[in-house]
C-alpha cells in the first residue's frame, strides 16, 4: 500500500491519503491534526510506502516526534534521477516544477539551498518548509507527479535497474536523516585535548600558538616580514621573488620545491584547516549533548556520493577522530568497503577474465599475478590510470599491459569517455545520468566542494576524463546506497544505529552485546549489494570491519 502525504507549514498538521499502485486515488483525503501520530499509527499497522514530496521536509520532523518509517518515495530525489536520465539535468525538481511542466503552466525555481545551522541554533518547528514548496503542494500534485514518475520509469533504458536506483535513493533519504538525528558520538574534552596538543591553547584574540609559531618560520624563510600564509596569492608572489614558479599552493606542489618555506608551509597549511574547520568554534557550534549531528544530502554530488550542509562530516581529518568515542558499553563497528571501484569496474564491464581477478581478497594482487609479472604497484598503476585517464609517466607500459590483457574492461572505460568527448551522456549501471557538458556542476552550500565542481562546462578531453570515471564512481555509490538500504532493514528491532558514512564507509554504534550481529549484518548486506545490482558476478565486495571503542582506532 501506498500513502501519500503533506504537510502544513511550519505546523503539526497535514494530509494523508492511500494511493493505487499507479499513483491513482485508493481512498479520500484525510485531514489530520497530528501528523506525526497519524503516520505513527499507520506504520506500525501495515509498513505502507510514503509517498512525500521531500524527505529532507519532512523526515526530520517524524524522527523529532519519535515515529521512523521503513519505506518511502522521494518526490525530489526521483524528479531529478528523471531529469537527468532524459538530458534535462539540474531542471527544477520540486513536485509543483513538476506539475508545472506536465501542464505547460510557468516551472517555478527550485530555492537556493538554505544554510545549516548547528544544531543549537535549530528551529523548534515540526515540519520546517526551510523555503521548500513543501506546504505549498497538494495532495492532487503529489498524487499525479508520483503517477508520472511510475510512468516514466518505465520507459527508461533500464527499467528493472532504475526502479532499484530510485528506491536506494529514498532509502538513502531516510538514512541520512536518521544519522543525522542520532548523532555521531563526540567528547568535546577530548577534542579539545586534541587541539591543544596540536596547535596550542587558544587565543583570546588570533590564531592559537603553534600557528604564529609557523607563520614566523614561514616569514624568515623567505625573508620577509607580514606574510599571511592562509593567503595563496601571497604565498606563490613569496615564491616568485625566491625565483620559483609555482601555479598554486597545493601540497602536491608545495612538495615538489626545494626551499626552506615548504616544511613549515605544509604543516601551517594542514593545522590552519583543523582549526578553522574543526576547531574549537566547529565543536562549540556542532557538538551539542555529546553528539555532532550535521545535515546529510544524498545524491549530493554529481557521482551520487552523498554531501553534508555544514559541519564538514564528510572530512573531518584523522588528527581530530580521537575525540569519536562509543558510550560506555558500546562499540563502534567500521566497515569499509576495500579497492571498491575497480571491482566495480570489473563487474559492470564485463571482463571475464577481470571479474576472476575480483573474487580475490586483493584485486591488485590477483591483477599482478595474472598480468603484471607479480608487480601489485604496476597493476595498481594501470588500473586506476585506465579509470582516471592517466596517460603519462610509468602509466604507460602498465596500461599497455592492461590493454592486451582485459580488452574489454579497458574498452569499456575508453567507451566512457568517448562519448564524454563528444559531449553525449553516459549512465552509471542503475541509470544516474552525467550531466551535459553545459551544465553546472556546483552546488552552492555542499561539502565537499572538490566533487561539485567536477569540470563546469569542460569538454573535449577534460571531460572525456570525467565521464571515464563517472561511470565507475557512480556505480559505486550506487552499491554503497544499497549496502546501506540493506543494512538499514537488517538492523531493525536492535539497538545499533548508523552514526556515519563516508563514500564506502559506514559506522554503526551499537551495544557491545550486539556487535557480532552487527558485523554479520554489514557482511550480509554487501554480499546482497552486490547481487541485487550485478546478479550472479564473481566479483566480490568484500569489507574491512572493525569493532573499536575510538573511531580512530579502526584506521
Amino acid at each position: 500500500m501506498l500513502t501519500a502525504v503533506v504537510a502544513e507549514a511550519g505546523g503539526r498538521g497535514g494530509r494523508l491519503q492511500d494511493l493505487h499502485a499507479d499513483g491513482t486515488a485508493a481512498g479520500p483525503v484525510r485531514p489530520v491534526g497530528d501528523l506525526a501520530g497519524a503516520i505513527g499509527e499507520r506504520e506500525a499497522a501495515d509498513h505502507p510506502r510514503w509517498v512525500w514530496p521531500a524527505t529532507a521536509d519532512v523526515y526530520p520532523g517524524l524522527l523529532r516526534a519519535g515515529v521512523r518509517v521503513a519505506r518511502c518515495h522521494d518526490l525530489e530525489l526521483t524528479e531529478a534521477l528523471l531529469s537527468g536520465h532524459a538530458g534535462r539535468w539540474g531542471e527544477p525538481r520540486s513536485p509543483a516544477a513538476a506539475y508545472a511542466r506536465r501542464h505547460g503552466l510557468p516551472v517555478p525555481a527550485d530555492p537556493p539551498p538554505r544554510i545549516a545551522e548547528p544544531p543549537g541554533f535549530a528551529q523548534a518547528a515540526l515540519f520546517e518548509s526551510a523555503g521548500s514548496p513543501v506546504a505549498a503542494v497538494e495532495l492532487d500534485v503529489v498524487r499525479e507527479v508520483y503517477a508520472d514518475q511510475v510512468a516514466r520509469l518505465g520507459r527508461t533504458e533500464h527499467p528493472g535497474r532504475f526502479r532499484l536506483l530510485v528506491a536506494a535513493e529514498s532509502a538513502g533519504a531516510l538514512v541520512g536523516a536518521e544519522m543525522g538525528h542520532a548523532g555521531l558520538p563526540w567528547r568535546a574534552d577530548l577534542h579539545d585535548e586534541q587541539l591543544r596538543e596540536l596547535l596550542g591553547p587558544p587565543q583570546p584574540v588570533g590564531p592559537p600558538r603553534r600557528l604564529a609559531e609557523l607563520t614566523a618560520e614561514i616569514n624568515a624563510a623567505f625573508g620577509a616580514w607580514g606574510l599571511h600564509p592562509d593567503s595563496p596569492a601571497e604565498v606563490v608572489r613569496a615564491f616568485a621573488r625566491a625565483g620559483i614558479d609555482i601555479p598554486n599552493t597545493r601540497a602536491w606542489v608545495l612538495k615538489s620545491v626545494d626551499h626552506p618555506a615548504v616544511r613549515p608551509l605544509l604543516e601551517y597549511k594542514e593545522l590552519y584547516r583543523i582549526w578553522t574547520a574543526h576547531g574549537w568554534a566547529w565543536c562549540d557550534s556542532w557538538v551539542i549533548n555529546g553528539r555532532f549531528r550535521p545535515e546529510y544530502v544524498p545524491g549530493g554530488v554529481v557521482s551520487g556520493r552523498w554531501a553534508t550542509r555544514g559541519g564538514g562530516a564528510l572530512q573531518v581529518p584523522k588528527s581530530v577522530r580521537r575525540a569519536v568515542v562509543a558510550d560506555p558499553g558500546w562499540r563502534f563497528v567500521v566497515a569499509d568497503a576495500g579497492q571498491l571501484e575497480p571491482r566495480v569496474l570489473a563487474a559492470v564491464s564485463g571482463d571475464r577474465r577481470l571479474a576472476a581477478a575480483g573474487a580475490a581478497g586483493d584485486l591488485y594482487a590477483a591483477l599482478a599475478t595474472d598480468s603484471f609479472d607479480g608487480d601489485r604497484a604496476k597493476a595498481k598503476i594501470a588500473l586506476l590510470g585506465a579509470m582516471y585517464g592517466q596517460t603519462g609517466g610509468a602509466a604507460i607500459p602498465a596500461l599497455a599491459v592492461l590493454r592486451q590483457s582485459y580488452p574489454t574492461a579497458f574498452e569499456f572505460v575508453e567507451q566512457a569517455a568517448r562519448v564524454g568527448e563528444a559531449g553525449g551522456l553516459v549512465r552509471s549501471w542503475l541509470g544516474r545520468t552525467c550531466p551535459p557538458s553545459s551544465a553546472s556542476l556546483r552546488d552552492a552550500g555542499l561539502d565537499p566542494p572538490e566533487e561539485a565542481a567536477e569540470p563546469v562546462g569542460a569538454s573535449g578531453r577534460a571531460r572525456g576524463r570525467f565521464t571515464r570515471n563517472f561511470v565507475v564512481q557512480a556505480t559505486a555509490a550506487e552499491w554503497a546506497l544499497v549496502l546501506l538500504a540493506t543494512l538499514r532493514t537488517a538492523l531493525e528491532g536492535s539497538k545499533a544505529e548508523m552514526v556515519l558514512f563516508v563514500h564506502d564507509e559506514v559506522v554503526v554504534h551499537c551495544p557491545v552485546e550486539e556487535a557480532e550481529r552487527v558485523v554479520a549484518a554489514v557482511q550480509e548486506s554487501a554480499v546482497m549489494a552486490g547481487r541485487l545490482l550485478f546478479g550472479d558476478t564473481a566479483v566480490r565486495f568484500p569489507l574491512d570491519v572493525a569493532v573499536v571503542e575510538a573511531y580512530a582506532d579502526a584506521k
